[in-house]
């Protein structure tokens, strides 16, 4: 059975009750196969695994999708209990934000002006502050998160370095349909035409790695994922080469293929590690 709670103060209880080390899956609900992988690498590596389930209006824009993200307490607790889960934090937004929104917020750097936060202005400031937020209210020796947020996961990183949280930061591979897809919770939005189109972002990944393999250079490795990001019905934000901290490409080695695009109403991510090989 699953213990879920709602208060700061039960959750606190609860915590201080998990001896042993404590993983944490942070998620905005929803969940799917990508979250139970995440759920099944904390079970691996932690004796306990705590899942907090919130919706963080801090990090949705004023046209974007909060009033509509999908919310599914009940399925969801019944993949937390699948997953072995012991604990869930299910907060309000007054209880995780009793006196409004706060008015210190952390600063992503610069990087959290590019790519995703380019596209959404303000969105890594609230990630930021929420993560810090849940970390300080669970205190886990191990937090997981997904690689299909790869810059995310890249500033929680730079986050918990940078602040000294003693919590061990653990990225967990991208979860994908058979055809390619990532899974994101987003996907419920898509008609099925627009599912057919989505797998352009995909694709496009596919074609870069392909070339990094053949041993092209950067610029082959990019304009490779263009050509195949090819649907009329999706509408491409960037898709950018960089090395795996996010800073300028590099001219050989290890890298990172980043992609967002929209498709109809709902902007989608993905991103996959690919190789250079060094200039001849």
């Amino acid at each position: 059975m699953v213990n879920v709670v709602h208060t700061r103060k039960e959750l606190a209880v609860a915590r201080n009750g998990l001896a042993g080390s404590v993983g944490v899956v942070m998620t905005m609900g929803a969940l799917h196969a990508g979250h139970e992988t995440l759920l099944r690498a904390a079970r691996e590596r932690a004796d306990h695994v705590l899942v907090t389930i919130f919706v963080n209006p801090l990090q949705f824009g004023p046209n974007e999708d909060f009033d509509r993200y999908p919310r599914t307490l009940d399925a969801d607790l019944e993949i937390c209990r699948r997953a072995g889960v012991d604990l869930v934090f299910a907060p309000t937004v007054n209880e995780m934000y009793p006196e409004g929104q706060p008015t210190v917020r952390l600063d992503p750097g610069p990087l959290g002006a590019d790519l995703e936060g380019l596209s959404r202005p303000g969105f890594f400031h609230g990630v930021l502050t929420v993560v810090l937020k849940l970390l300080q209210l669970t205190r886990p020796d191990l937090a997981f998160f997904g690689e299909k947020d790869y810059q995310q996961l890249t500033l929680v990183r730079r986050m918990v370095h940078d602040l000294d949280v003693p919590t061990e930061i653990v990225g967990v591979p991208t979860v994908r349909e058979p055809d390619g897809l990532a899974l994101s919770s987003r996907n419920r939005y898509l008609s099925a035409a627009e599912r057919r189109a989505a797998l352009s972002l995909s694709a496009a990944l596919r074609a870069g790695a392909a070339a990094a393999e053949r041993g092209d250079d950067a610029g082959a490795v990019l304009a490779a994922a263009h050509r195949a990001f090819d649907a009329p019905e999706a509408r491409l934000d960037y898709l950018v080469l960089t090395d795996t901290d996010l800073e300028p490409g590099p001219v050989s080695g290890a890298a990172r293929l980043l992609i967002a695009a929209w498709v109809g109403a709902t902007r989608l991510i993905d991103n996959t590690a690919i190789h250079l090989a060094p200039r001849p």
